[in-house]
This record gives structure tokens, C-alpha cells and sequence, in this order.
């Protein structure tokens, strides 16, 4: 699903204009990568949780040439699946 299918379908089950609904969706990613920029974490309770992992920096290599070289340190986020999504995606 992308985000304007999520705003199509917000907008039907809503029964708001397509402007309000895209206005909620924008706001609702704006404010979960807001909170994870600052350093926070993000819960939605039965579907997932979004936070912030630190990796140290260690030492890479150049898969072509073999060459190693340093890898700074680095802040990525990280999504960690909640119980309740698990056993409705593991329906097979």
C-alpha cells in the first residue's frame, strides 16, 4: 500500500475530503519521523514500534577490490514488529 492508496482509504472509511485526508496522513508521518529525529520512540501498540539503533564504526572492505577502509558510526531506525501483526501476517 502506498501513501496515497492510505489516503484514498483513509478518505472513504472517514468519509473526509481527499485534502483532510492527505493533510492527517502527512501530519502522522511528519510527527513519527519528528519523534524518531529527536531521539524518541515511536509504539503503536499491536502493530509495531520504530526506534533509533546506534551502530559503532568498524572496519569495512571494498567487495571488488578487497581494500579495506573505516565505516563511521551511524544512527539508522529500526522497525520492530508488534505480536498482534505477527499472527495476522502468519495466516498460512
Amino acid at each position: 500500500m502506498t501513501k496515497l492508496e492510505l489516503i484514498d482509504a483513509l478518505k472513504n472509511e472517514a468519509g473526509i475530503s481527499a485534502k483532510e485526508a492527505a493533510s492527517v496522513i502527512h501530519t502522522f508521518f511528519g510527527l513519527m519521523s519528528a519523534a524518531l529525529a529527536g531521539g524518541d520512540r515511536v509504539e503503536i501498540r499491536g502493530l509495531c514500534s520504530l526506534f533509533v539503533k546506534d551502530y559503532a564504526a568498524y572496519m569495512g572492505r571494498n567487495p571488488k577490490t578487497g581494500v579495506k577502509l573505516p565505516v563511521a558510526s551511524k544512527k539508522l531506525p529500526f522497525f520492530k514488529c508488534g505480536k498482534e501483526l505477527k499472527k495476522r501476517v502468519d495466516f498460512g
